[in-house]
């Protein structure tokens, strides 16, 4: 795993969109999503769908998590963040040295929960069964509950890779912070429960250990990346902005997420069925993979 320090790896979208990553997970989305009118061309019929890399060591299956809530207050209550921001030191940006010397290239899905946020996605999901595109789902354990049977049959497909978007979707914060309007966790004690509350529920439909995490909204402090990091579930943010939090129309998605380079982690999300993310991945995954893009999961990159 590769944790890199802060703003090591900047935003692939520009201006306003860069500080949209988390608000497809917020209830109330402020940029206007315009619905593309031109249709989605089919995938080229010479295109070589792209399976999971095959040379990754398999899932460790460590204890989660390696600290004790008591363990984690004794160590960490007092320390100060420095940093609040989608990037912060501790977290994982980009993919390790090996993974981008190979080509590799994380897809990360969000799926938030709560008011607001338990769609689903079916037509990204197709889109990425039909083109053999791995990806990563980030769900959240609400997220999990309000659609037990869709988690379940996603938890056991091998194409897809599940990790943990947390237990109340909060912004991963030691004194409140906030972003987008959501306040953050207030102490370090709920620093864990976050990280920590909703792992049973999503390794249940998964039956592996999560691994990664990412806080609601994606902003977090360096004292919260640390604690995650410490228990055995490092907070992975993205270096490419895929949906701008379901507010790219198809065209922005096809253009933005057209630019990944190996070694790139993108932040999208699947759980607003009404906006673009579906149409914009049917747009650029078939010219990714006629560029020779390898996808793979998370744990193969980061």
């Amino acid at each position: 795993m590769r944790v890199l320090s802060r703003r090591s790896a900047l935003l692939s979208v520009a201006g306003a969109a860069v500080v949209l990553a988390g608000q497809g997970c917020t209830e109330t989305v402020p940029m206007a999503m315009t619905t593309p009118g031109e249709p989605v061309p089919a995938p080229p019929s010479t295109s070589t769908p792209v399976s999971p890399a095959t040379s990754a060591s398999p899932t460790p299956a460590w204890p989660t998590p390696l600290l004790s809530r008591d363990q984690v207050i004794a160590r960490f209550s007092g320390r100060t963040p420095t940093e609040w921001d989608l990037h912060v030191t501790g977290t994982v940006n980009r993919g390790t040295a090996q993974a981008t010397a190979q080509g590799l290239v994380a897809l990360t899905f969000d799926a938030c929960g709560g008011k607001g946020g338990n769609g689903y996605d079916a037509a990204l999901i197709e889109t990425l069964r039909r083109l053999k595109v791995p990806a990563t789902l980030m769900l959240n354990a609400h997220w999990v509950t309000e659609n037990l049977s869709i988690a379940r049959e996603l938890g056991a497909d091998p194409l897809f890779e599940i990790q943990s978007h947390g237990l109340r979707h909060l912004p991963l914060s030691v004194s409140g912070r906030k972003a987008y309007g959501s306040t953050g966790t207030l102490t370090v004690g709920e620093v864990y429960d976050e990280l920590v509350g909703g792992t049973a529920t999503i390794e249940s439909i998964s039956h592996t250990p999560v691994r990664f995490f990412r806080p609601g909204t994606a902003y977090c402090d360096d004292v919260a990346a640390a604690i995650a990091a410490a228990i055995g579930t490092p907070v992975v943010d993205f270096s490419v902005n895929g949906d701008a939090g379901t507010t790219f129309t198809a065209a922005q998605i096809d253009q933005e997420v057209g630019k990944v380079k190996p070694g790139d982690i993108v932040i999208s999300h699947m759980n607003h069925p009404e906006h673009a993310t579906a149409a914009g991945y049917a747009r650029v995954l078939p010219r990714l993979i006629g560029r020779g893009v390898r996808f793979a999961h998370l744990a193969q990159v980061a």
